[in-house]
């Protein structure tokens, strides 16, 4: 039976499965796009090591070391099982940037500092890239969906939905800088450490979420690639319809 042999009803239940397998696609996308629960481990495990040895000995060097070890051990694992090594990395480099700041100055709460400016300055380019028309959410997911920039003039849905995802995410970050920028000028450094670890997660997975909601309700991304490829195909075809009516010219 073909398609337009088939009762109506059967086309009006397809609706419910293509939107689900959207959502699915989108989910999928984003936990590639932000290093899934593998990530989120990856980014908790240092900073919790650190605030847990820390408040046991209260030895900076030890906690310091200790986190910048585990951080190191997780690039490797990743490397030997030649998995995707940006998540880990990125986590290294801060890890690293916190020990240096927290070996300088002898303070155990600017281990945390570089990743708290990190936080605001992503909250800041969220914020000022959806004003500016090419939210950032976009730019970071483009890829990933394989749409690219197409949907800045081409998709004009999937661009209100990306800058509103951008705003939320702009917004929460800041949220959380406004709740741990107080507190490491006036909380000790055990206090601040166990809230800056336990803000590590609910935040990302409430705009993550948010970031879901918004794509899944958006119009399905341009895929850019696909066509490229098939502009590629029917140039080949062109050429060779050219050269088939060049070689029977003389025939005729």
């Amino acid at each position: 039976m073909t398609s337009l042999d088939k009762p109506t009803t059967d086309q009006g239940a397809e609706a419910p499965q293509d939107a689900r397998a959207s959502k699915e696609v989108t989910e999928a996308a984003l936990f590639e796009a932000f290093g899934g629960l593998r990530g989120m481990i990856e980014t908790v495990v240092p900073g919790l090591l650190f605030v847990t040895i820390f408040t046991i000995n209260k030895n900076l060097h030890v906690s310091a070391i200790a986190a910048l070890a585990v951080s190191l051990v997780l690039v490797a694992v990743r490397l030997i099982r030649r998995d995707t090594v940006k998540h880990a990395f990125s986590g290294v480099f801060g890890v690293a940037f916190g020990v240096v700041f927290a070996m300088m100055t002898g303070n155990a709460k600017d281990f945390y500092l570089p990743g708290m400016l990190y936080t605001l300055g992503l909250a800041l380019a969220y914020i000022v890239t959806t004003l500016a028309g090419v939210p950032l959410i976009g730019l970071i997911l483009g890829p990933v969906f394989k749409e690219n920039l197409s949907w800045r003039t081409r998709n004009p849905g999937r661009k209100k939905a990306y800058a509103k995802a951008s705003l939320a995410w702009g917004f929460i970050l800041l949220a959380k800088c406004a709740i741990l920028f107080p507190m490491y000028w006036w909380a000790d450094t055990t206090k601040f450490g166990w809230v800056l670890v336990a803000l590590k997660i609910p935040p990302f997975l409430l705009a993550v979420y948010l970031t879901w909601m918004f794509l899944a309700k958006a119009p399905p991304p341009i895929d850019v690639f696909a066509e490229m490829e098939a502009e590629e195909r029917a140039e080949k075809e062109r050429k060779a319809a050219a050269a088939a009516a060049r070689s029977g010219t003389p025939e005729a």
